[in-house]
């Protein structure tokens, strides 16, 4: 979870196999192959023709200076825009951005922070720390983006330095995730943002932007099991039609009903139906995974180059229109610029904005957040799940 506002309103606080796709997976990849995504100029290459390429920016020192930042020696992230608190998201952006960044030091140390203060008796981890509370952990429910992130990032890890017992971690969480988190709804396979208060008689919520392709395909070869391909054809799908309002955005929480309300989707009750600072995660999710034919990522594109609109805005209102009074903060615009040129299949010809330009943590995140999604080849990510148990 990323603020406490964004809370539910009522809470108290093997060998990797090869699994074959669904019509609409394989209709949605051969679409997004033919697409143009570029690769940062750390990886020396652009998949647009004839691209001009920036070499003046350097993601690996955006790493440092988000870890010199925001981290503290003994590995807890701190969110300097809610009050210097802790998240399982936040754990889990670190871990993934030092091994990215081949920074083990670094990596142990977030994941060591979190293991002794979030994690949880099933593995999972509690969303939120608060450091001065006499009880930091006081609501143990996990959110699920921290939990596939932090998943990923050890998967990930224990094949960069050869650590087996991180890949049983890592599996282990994905082992978990399917069995606590994915559900079926009404004929649908969903993700569920935290184990607790979000399934309800007549709806379930969920948050869009907690469908991070890449990682959900990498627990999928982790821990085989068809059901992660009906997560993602099935979150795609929804997607489609979670768009709303004059620029037809997804919102940052949405429910889905059940029972006599069975299929429909609208913004959830109880958060602002906005295109916000959690929905900005979808199209960026999308470019990553090279989905970029996908409408959710083709609004987001259209929006954030509205000519009507002066400036970007931090968020637009589905239901008035109204945007913001204050600018995208630079996180933001970072996200706009890869979701742009991954629509326009062009390279982006200047650096993105860096951690130095933003005001608090989540801005700096989505910052380095960018640089891994243009940095890594998105061609290939969900060419195959994994075989597994029906």
């Amino acid at each position: 979870m990323l603020a406490e506002s964004q809370m539910l309103p009522d809470a108290a606080e093997a060998e990797e196999t090869r699994l074959e796709l669904t019509p609409l997976a394989r209709r949605t990849l051969l679409a997004a192959a033919t697409a143009a995504l570029v690769l940062t100029p750390a990886c020396g290459e652009s998949w647009a023709p004839n691209a001009e390429i920036s070499t003046r920016d350097d993601p690996a020192a955006q790493w440092r200076a988000f870890r010199d930042r925001f981290m503290t020696p003994e590995g807890r992230v701190v969110d300097n825009g809610n009050g210097g608190i802790s998240h399982s998201e936040g754990q889990g952006y670190a871990m993934l951005f030092a091994e990215a960044f081949d920074d083990r030091p670094a990596f142990e140390r977030a994941y060591h922070w979190a293991r002794t203060h979030l994690r949880r008796a099933d593995g999972l981890y509690a969303w939120r720390f608060r450091p001065q509370s006499p009880n930091p952990v006081a609501d143990a429910n996990n959110a699920t983006d921290g939990d596939l992130y932090i998943a990923w990032a050890l998967l990930r890890a224990a094949d960069r330095w050869l650590e087996p017992a991180w890949r049983r971690d890592g599996q282990r969480m994905a082992q978990t995730i399917l069995q606590k988190l994915v559900l079926e709804v009404e004929g649908r396979t969903v993700l569920l943002p935290g184990a607790f208060g979000f399934l309800h008689a007549d709806r379930v919520v969920v948050n869009p932007s907690y469908y991070a392709f890449p990682a959900l395909a990498a627990l999928s070869r982790a821990a085989p099991d068809r059901a992660w391909g009906r997560l993602m054809d099935d979150g795609l799908q929804m997607m489609r039609g979670m768009r709303y309002g004059r620029w037809s955005l997804p919102p940052d929480w949405v429910e889905i009903g059940r029972g006599r309300a069975a299929g429909s989707m609208q913004p959830a009750q109880g958060w602002p139906a906005r295109f916000s600072f959690d929905a900005v995660r979808v199209p960026l999710h999308l470019a990553w995974a090279g989905l970029t034919t996908e409408p959710c990522l083709r609004a987001a594109a259209q929006f954030w180059n509205d000519p009507w609109i002066a400036s970007r805005p931090a968020w637009a209102d589905l239901r008035s229109g109204q945007l913001s009074p204050y600018g995208a903060p630079s996180g933001i615009e970072a996200v706009a610029d890869v979701t742009t040129a991954s629509r326009m299949g062009r390279a982006i010809t200047r650096p993105l904005p860096g951690v130095d330009s933003a005001r608090d943590y989540y801005s700096a995140a989505l910052s380095l957040l960018s640089r891994l999604a243009l940095r890594e080849n998105p061609r290939m990510v969900l060419t195959a799940h994994a075989h597994g148990p029906a």
